[in-house]
Formats: C-alpha cells, sequence, structure tokens
C-alpha cells in the first residue's frame, strides 16, 4: 500500500503517498474506500484547502490529528470524537492553511506533483466546485 491518485476533470492525475508509518489505521481504511468520486469546493476560512463535507464514513481512530497541515497534505476527519466538527470531511492542501477542528493527516502530495496540486486548488477557487476521482496507486 503506497498511496492514491486523483483525477481531475481535465483527466491530470495527482499522486500522493500514504504517511503509513504515523496514520496506518485511516490510510489501510481509506485506500479500502478506492475507488470513489466526490465533487470538491474551495474551503472559506481554512486556507488553500479544497475539501468535501460529504466523504465516505470511515468509523476509525483519531491518530495524527491536527487542525496544523504543511502544503500538499490530506486530511480526513472520522465519525470519532462525535464533537468534532470535521466529522465525515476530507480536506487536501495546496498551500498554507489550519483546519478548524483536528483531522487525520494522512498523506501527502507527490513532491514533483505539487504545482499540479496548486493548479488544481487556484482553478476551484475561481471557477467553482470540480468532480475529482480518486484511484489506488
Amino acid at each position: 500500500m503506497q498511496g492514491f491518485k486523483l483525477i481531475t476533470g481535465n483527466n491530470t492525475i495527482i499522486r500522493f503517498k500514504y504517511y503509513s508509518d504515523v496514520a496506518s489505521v485511516t490510510s489501510n481504511a481509506f485506500s479500502k474506500l478506492l475507488p470513489f468520486s466526490r465533487t470538491f469546493m474551495h474551503a472559506r476560512v481554512s486556507g488553500q484547502e479544497i475539501w468535501i463535507d460529504d466523504a465516505p464514513p470511515l468509523d476509525i481512530i483519531q491518530e495524527n490529528a491536527s487542525v496544523f497541515t504543511v502544503p500538499g497534505e490530506v486530511v480526513y476527519g472520522p465519525l470519532k470524537p462525535a464533537r468534532a466538527k470535521t466529522s465525515n470531511c476530507m480536506g487536501i492542501y495546496y498551500g498554507d492553511g489550519k483546519g478548524l477542528d483536528a483531522c487525520n493527516i494522512f498523506a501527502k502530495v507527490f513532491d514533483e506533483d505539487i504545482d499540479l496540486l496548486k493548479s488544481l486548488g487556484e482553478s476551484i477557487w475561481r471557477n467553482g466546485t470540480q468532480e475529482i476521482k480518486f484511484e489506488d496507486l
């Protein structure tokens, strides 16, 4: 289990590597969801992030959880703890940002694909939502 790829509306492929060492439960659970598609929107307050609030549910533990991310990281809100504002949300940071509540940080874009991710984020920011497909790498 290495990672996953997303495929944009114009068939651009962006690759991500799992944080298997610090987020193995989330990485394994996410890989079992693949393939799936969702329509991503741009965040309003958390910075340079694209996100969804209808992610496939993951009834897993909170691990490697934080509101602080680095550009290129992927976060997922597990269903528990129930008080979490990010339950059932998924976000991909393409630049600076800070989440509203702790999410499991479980993957990061390949270094050589960061510019593709930035282009996707800026496109969604300027043009609105976009359907994105997720598949195993």
